[in-house]
């Protein structure tokens, strides 16, 4: 099985408007990198600890979506996600995401430069 190397993302995705969840950084997360993800968490930019898994027990398999809620007040919008996936344990990262700018957010595999992608609607 392919090893997945860790990807660090400091800009990413192109802005769409969106329509706003509860809370306008709530978002949805679809996997499409073709493996499952075992973890997922979510950070204010500022803060230098992740926090807990927000999937808890459950995980987010290939072509799944999950929607992502989270306590988050002061109008927050920026945030640092992380994902760890079930295969290899390898993780990805993206810092400073303006989740209130996106409604979606989509991880795909690129295989060509080994990294995973994330991408914003």
């Amino acid at each position: 099985m392919r090893s997945l190397k860790t990807a660090f993302l400091t800009t990413m995705m192109i802005p769409m408007a969106a329509a706003a969840f509860a809370n306008d950084a709530d978002f949805r997360m679809v996997n499409r990198t073709g493996y499952q993800i075992e973890e997922v968490y979510v950070s204010s930019a500022n803060n230098t600890r992740w926090g807990a898994d927000i999937l808890g027990r459950q995980t987010l398999g290939d072509g799944q979506r999950v929607t992502i809620t989270f306590p988050h007040g002061n109008g927050a919008c920026v945030f640092d996600i992380k994902v760890k996936y079930t295969v290899d344990s390898s993780t990805a990262e993206w810092s400073g995401v303006d989740l209130c700018k996106y409604e979606t957010i989509t991880l795909y595999w690129d295989e060509k430069n080994q990294v995973t992608r994330a991408v914003g609607e």
